[in-house]
């Protein structure tokens, strides 16, 4: 069984969850984001970010969770380095549903349906930086700029079946949160996931220090397959928390798993009861936009699109986007795959794309031109290519790339001149024109439309 509790920063707001210090640290000097409050000295107050509160509901009501009535802040007692305070403030469920959100149903592409259990929110811990000393020892460095910074954690009941199918819910969760406007998931250490592993039965193992949506993948599966090689062996599965090395592939002991009675929750006593008021929860319902995953389902009804085109617009926002502003009824299957073949093709990273110099007027362009056979596919492709990487005016582009009939008469004249024999060979027999079709075709490099190409062909072998 594999079940994940995922830590996504809320990256969009401005402040810390309990103070005024910024939510985006990165790029600052170690430890110049801090006051008081973040550093837990005495005698401070933590004071509730009302937006964060506001985005945490967006993202439980996105995932098909209840709202509880009120929310409840719980100390969660444990000793780190990165923690200033030595506990941190976040939620628990000691009195009922008292987190953000609880009991959601994510449904994937494949038909299986992932729980979650609980949405909580809470304030990130400082960061550790391991450097090597000059005596040979390693030195840990810590840096409270990343503490106190929202957090919402998600976690899951343990549904998944595979390594990979956890993978895919982290894109679809990915794109949930930045549909939302509430986080950049790809931002350095914007969204984590932890991993916890248990087979056939036996004891749970936590997997943390995990980097990427693809080394959750690789982690989960070498520790599966370690857990598996232990139960053959009728080895016992010890309970504990185990390390990621990226560099080895490998999971490392950390150290021995805690129950939730090791943390010694309370309730927070500086933060009162959050009442969570119907009117603005239906306002938050309200404001949310159009998820990935009614808008696949949309573009597959509405528009024909197969369903795996419509997932890959669906997990690039930046495409979905030029998508819906080019679109017209009659161009938007054209559309969809001129961006999920031919520009996810040429632009083959999120990034590449969204800097792309594509809009949606050359787009629609394109899509008129094929649709009305002006152009080829491999104009097209190429027009693309051009624009895309460099920019400028679509039509400059495309005169030089489109064939008029004069043209192709004069290309075409001149290849019957130098295949005499073909030329006889297609007046007495017709399949063998496609022989000199393809010869055009290679002249204007894929350029002239093949029905232009046959029509004057015919006429010209008639005369």
């Amino acid at each position: 069984m594999i079940g994940l509790e995922i830590h996504c920063q809320l990256t969009r707001l401005h402040s810390k969850l309990f103070c005024p210090c910024k939510a985006d640290y990165r790029g600052m000097e170690p430890n110049s984001n801090t006051c008081p409050v973040c550093l837990g000295l005495p005698g401070t107050l933590p004071l509730l970010n009302s937006r964060a509160v506001r985005q945490g509901a967006a993202l439980a009501i996105s995932l098909n969770c209840t709202p509880p009535e009120r929310l409840a802040f719980f100390r969660k007692n444990y000793f780190y380095p990165d923690l200033p305070k030595n506990y941190q403030i976040t939620q628990f469920d000691a009195y009922g549903d008292t987190s953000i959100g609880s009991n959601g149903i994510i449904r994937m592409d494949d038909g299986a349906e992932i729980r979650i259990r609980r949405i909580q929110l809470e304030e990130d811990p400082g960061r550790l930086i391991y450097e090597g000393g000059s005596d040979g020892h390693q030195n840990t460095l810590v840096d409270y700029n990343r503490a106190g910074v929202p957090l919402l954690e998600i976690v899951t009941e343990p549904d998944f079946d595979s390594p990979r199918q956890a993978r895919t819910f982290m894109n679809i969760l990915a794109d949930t949160v930045k549909n939302l406007g509430i986080a950049d998931p790809h931002l350095d250490g914007a969204m984590r996931a932890d991993g916890n592993v248990s087979v056939h039965g036996g004891s749970k193992v936590e997997i943390k220090n995990i980097n990427s949506f693809h080394d959750l993948e690789k982690a989960l599966h070498y520790e599966m397959t370690r857990q598996n090689s232990l139960h053959e062996n009728n080895i016992t599965i010890q309970q504990e928390t185990r390390h990621w090395d990226d560099r080895r592939r490998i999971t490392i002991p950390s150290r021995t798993k805690e129950a939730e009675l090791d943390y010694r929750y309370f309730l927070e006593a500086d933060i009162p009861w959050v009442v969570l008021d119907i009117d603005a929860m239906q306002e938050i319902a309200n404001s949310i936009p159009e998820s990935t995953t009614a808008r696949r389902d949309r573009y597959i009804k509405q528009y024909g699109i197969k369903p795996q085109v419509a997932s890959a617009l669906m997990a690039d926002t930046h495409c979905c986007h030029l998508f819906e502003e080019a679109l017209t009824p009659d161009t938007a299957l054209i559309i969809a795959n001129i961006l999920t073949t031919d520009f996810m093709g040429v632009m083959d990273t999120r990034e590449k794309r969204a800097a792309s110099q594509l809009n949606a007027e050359h787009l629609s362009r394109l899509a008129a031109l094929l649709n009305d056979n002006k152009i080829t596919r491999a104009v097209a492709k190429d027009v693309l290519y051009k624009i895309a990487k460099k920019g400028g005016d679509i039509e400059d582009v495309l005169d030089a790339k489109i064939f008029d009939s004069s043209k192709l008469y004069e290309i075409i004249s001149d290849v019957l001149k130098r295949e005499p024999t073909a030329a006889a060979e297609a007046r007495i027999n017709p399949p063998a024109i496609n022989y000199l079709v393809g010869i055009v075709m290679r002249e204007t490099r894929g350029g002239a439309n093949p029905q232009d190409v046959l029509g004057i062909l015919g006429e010209l072998l008639n005369r």
